[in-house]
């Protein structure tokens, strides 16, 4: 899937909402030690940053350079690129060994993945027992009663142009195979809801929703997803360009250990 957030990847880097700090301090309560964590799909190293608050080392990696190249630096944080090319046991070698890794954090990015394959890397190189896998992601974002109904219609245009995928997000993580043992902070079939508060400027808002693969998949194929009466409809409802909102996206998560044999 690298090739659907290449293009993007500038606008990433200021468009996505940053995740709550206690989201990692509730996972580094779960694991029993705090030496060894690989965030997977790490993009600009947003949640990886996050993560290297408490553990000793972060390993961020992605399938996509052009993400890496916006990558924020870390003393703590190692990225590394993962093409789709290497096998199972060249990419358990590069992050560490089997039974090493104390966590491991997906934000926003999961649902792209080798699910089988992904897992069973996860089971290899997680520590057993005390390792914690974590996934999260969000979809809606609500603004006011004025402001939502408008961003609804805009998202039922964006419909055809999405990657079949993408139904594990609009779902909320409520389909997405996890076969992990629950740590109580959400689990297969019942993902934990969270919010994600932020103050968001309108541009804030625009890059964000230009940063959408559909979007970017739609402008490709001729189709302009936000015209300028759009936006222009979109302005209004915010209350004006100049606007800074207090908005909540709508986030979830799932966490697991690995199932007792």
């Amino acid at each position: 899937m690298a090739g659907l957030f290449d293009k993007q990847a500038e606008l990433y880097l200021d468009a996505r909402p940053n995740y709550p700090r206690q989201w990692y301090s509730l996972l580094a309560d779960r694991t029993s030690l705090h030496s060894l964590a690989w965030d997977v799909g790490t993009g600009n190293g947003q949640a990886a940053l996050g993560v290297a608050e408490h553990y000793e080392k972060v390993i961020g990696t992605d399938v996509s350079e052009a993400q890496l190249k916006c990558a924020m630096p870390h003393p703590r944080v190692k990225y590394l690129h993962t093409p789709l090319s290497l096998s199972d046991d060249e990419l358990v070698n590069l992050i560490g060994v089997d039974n090493s890794v104390d966590l491991v954090t997906v934000a926003q990015a999961v649902h792209w993945f080798d699910l089988p394959r992904f897992y069973s890397i996860v089971t290899r190189l997680l520590r057993k027992p005390g390792g914690v896998i974590a996934v999260w992601g969000y979809n809606d974002i609500a603004v006011n009663p004025e402001f939502d109904p408008v961003m609804k219609r805009f998202h039922d245009t964006t419909l055809p142009f999405w990657h079949p995928n993408i139904q594990y997000i609009f779902d909320g993580y409520r389909t997405l195979p996890f076969p992990f043992e629950s740590i109580g902070l959400g689990s297969e079939g019942e993902p934990l809801a969270l919010d994600i508060p932020k103050e968001l400027s309108f541009d804030g808002f625009l890059g964000m929703v230009r940063s959408w693969s559909a979007v970017i998949t739609a402008k490709e194929t001729g189709v302009d997803l936000l015209p300028s009466e759009v936006v222009k409809e979109f302005e209004c409802a915010w209350g004006g360009s100049k606007l800074v909102r207090s908005v909540v996206y709508k986030g979830f998560m799932l966490a697991g250990k690995v199932n007792k044999l």
